[in-house]
């Protein structure tokens, strides 16, 4: 989507002025993979007008392949979206979809063709497709099955109450992103998803519930995360905090976490340090204002995540942490140490 941020803090009402940039959970993990240094193909619908250009020309200058992304040609959108400034956490914080009957929204088993799809060693995707349409969603749920061949998926829950408007039946929020969640390799879920969605509380109980992916992540914000590997028949369980960050902006942390995961796994990784990785990239999205920013170089990401127990709980990352100056200046501090 075009995501139009606010000029300043306070209800939609008051704001008198928006920033265009982009938006978009999957692409937002797209670009950040990208700056990170990896191979990364977006694969979407985009409409026949100058927000679908510019979507394609700013998320390409990431250095994600955009060549998978299709032009609607029924005269569809390119979706759009309104935030406030304030944390999703909070109930000030305001968001103005429109998305319903964008091109994106016609993303379906017959729009979309595996081959760009399965293209990848990874596949992710978000809850947030799901509620788009009902062809997004069987084209999700096809993706959700588990097929000889499939690449790695990795499936983010994304909540997001305002796109569901059925409480109930086959749409149920709680029974569509479950049962995706089940035929998901590598799962994203919050704590606070997980409570609201299915009356789970705690990371033990969420793996209860959820035993089919080899990898689970529960999220649970300041309070950091917790991973499940299974080796076998049993879960190695891993914890680690999340750093003391000073916000800029709140929103699409979750998404810069998972890219984070998901490149420490990439890199095939272990389980703390692919924590690690997705607690710094979401700190590099808190220190700057926008969904989507770039990460820290891998080497200096690499440093941070090499630290001791003592040292990472003493971080403190504020903004332009993540330029070279700052890099410069952890490696002289690892230096004066060893």
């Amino acid at each position: 989507m075009v995501t139009f941020l606010p000029s300043r803090p306070g209800r939609l009402a008051d704001v008198p002025a928006f920033t265009r940039t982009i938006g978009g959970a999957e692409s937002n993990v797209a670009c950040a993979l990208a700056s990170a240094g990896h191979r990364v193909k977006w694969i979407s619908r985009v409409g026949p007008d100058g927000f679908g250009d510019h979507l394609v020309e700013a998320i390409g200058a990431y250095g994600v392949d955009t060549s998978g992304v299709r032009r609607d040609t029924e005269g569809r959108p390119t979706g759009i979206y309104f935030r406030t400034a304030t944390d999703r956490s909070t109930t000030a914080h305001e968001v103005a979809y429109y998305r319903a009957g964008s091109a994106a929204s016609a993303m379906s088993p017959a729009t979309m063709g595996r081959g760009d799809l399965w293209s990848g060693r990874v596949l992710h995707l978000s809850g947030i497709t799901a509620a788009l349409s009902d062809d997004c969603l069987a084209l999700m749920r096809e993706l959700a099955e588990r097929r000889a061949g499939r690449p790695l998926l990795s499936f983010d829950v994304n909540h997001r109450p305002a796109l569901w408007r059925d409480g109930s039946g086959p749409r149920s929020a709680s029974r569509v992103l479950l049962g995706l969640a089940r035929g998901a390799d590598l799962v994203f879920v919050g704590d606070d998803e997980a409570a609201q969605l299915w009356d789970l509380r705690g990371p033990e109980a969420i793996r209860e519930a959820l035993p089919e992916p080899a990898i689970l992540v529960v999220k649970a914000g300041a309070d950091g995360a917790t991973a499940f590997v299974r080796d076998g028949e049993t879960d190695t369980v891993t914890s680690v905090p999340a750093l003391a960050v000073d916000v800029v902006a709140p929103v699409g942390a979750g998404d810069a976490f998972a890219a984070g995961f998901l490149s420490a796994t990439l890199r095939e990784l272990p389980a703390g340090a692919r924590l690690r990785h997705g607690h710094l990239m979401a700190a590099a999205v808190l220190t700057d204002a926008g969904d989507v920013c770039v990460p820290p170089a891998r080497a200096h990401a690499d440093r941070l995540a090499a630290l001791d127990d003592a040292a990472w709980g003493a971080l403190r990352l504020g903004p332009g942490w993540t330029s070279d100056a700052a890099d410069e200046a952890t490696r002289q501090e690892a230096a004066a140490t060893s």
